[in-house]
């Protein structure tokens, strides 16, 4: 299983941190995210059994795609001061659990993802957990992408055929579909003036960005000037939406077999005053 870190962590603090109340240390450490991150991540484990587990994580600074687009996520509100310190702390709790974190300068923790999906599903079958639908592009034979949805414990599994079915796209095309669309949350626009409903009909209709631009005057004469207007847009959003698998990063199998040090990680959830989590984790403490 290959957890995207911040995904888990972002969601974790935001279920709680909208109520007003923040878990803290007696010396005042926020703890919210990290102790809503282990609930979910149990949750899933407990869902999904996994063998092997690795977490991947974005690292602070600029990205390959923040050179090739200087706004590509520049609408995006600086991280909350209580969140902040939990980035760190995060780390080392997994580490205590003997989980991997995995990152990569200048690439993102949805590239470090697809290379290590890339690589571990040439021999085992592959679970990503995450809550970006970006990921759905790396949908396999042999790699299912876990989407957490509102509400604890609430998942949707994705193969090849579930995604089929509900949205009529192979998962390649998932990054024409974002080309054409573009994506508010990365903040980058795609084609001015197409939607998601139009983007999803040229894409199945036409297979792909190729597709469309090959049969450019068989598409409504509005859609063929939006997209002859914006041709450059297209091809660098395109980019911007396609998931890198080949950063260099790898793990060793043995290294990320799931396997508990109960006293490592009963010593780390004490000193984060999170005893009740060993109770979750069936750690005796």
């Amino acid at each position: 299983m290959l957890v995207d870190g911040m995904a888990l962590l972002f969601r974790a603090y935001y279920a709680t941190a909208t109520s007003g109340y923040i878990r803290r240390t007696k010396s005042g450490i926020p703890t919210n995210a990290i102790y809503g991150f282990i609930r979910y991540f149990w949750d899933a484990v407990q869902n999904f059994d996994p063998s092997h587990v690795i977490c991947c994580w974005d690292l602070g600074g600029s990205t390959f795609r923040g050179q090739q687009f200087s706004a590509y996520k520049g609408n995006r509100p600086e991280a909350p001061n209580d969140l902040v310190p939990q980035f760190s702390i995060i780390r080392d709790v997994m580490d205590s659990m003997g989980v991997p974190n995995i990152s990569a300068e200048g690439y993102e923790a949805d590239d470090c993802i697809g290379t290590l999906a890339t690589q571990f599903s040439e021999e085992m079958d592959v679970m990503i957990l995450t809550g970006d639908h970006d990921l759905l592009q790396l949908v396999s034979d042999r790699t299912t992408v876990i989407i957490m949805k509102k509400g604890h414990g609430n998942y949707k599994v994705y193969t090849p055929e579930s995604l089929y079915e509900e949205k009529q796209l192979q998962p390649r095309q998932i990054i024409d579909v974002k080309a054409l669309m573009g994506d508010a949350s990365d903040n980058y626009p795609g084609v001015r003036g197409i939607g998601e409903k139009t983007a999803h009909k040229l894409v199945q209709e036409y297979g792909s960005v190729e597709g469309i631009l090959d049969n450019l005057d068989q598409v409504t004469k509005s859609v063929r000037v939006k997209i002859e207007t914006d041709l450059e847009m297209l091809h660098l959003s395109r980019k911007l939406a396609e998931i890198h698998c080949c950063v260099p990063v790898a793990c060793e199998l043995d290294i990320c077999e799931l396997s508990l040090d109960e006293r490592m990680v009963a010593d780390k959830f004490e000193e984060l005053e999170m005893k009740s989590l060993c109770h979750l984790l069936g750690v005796v403490v």
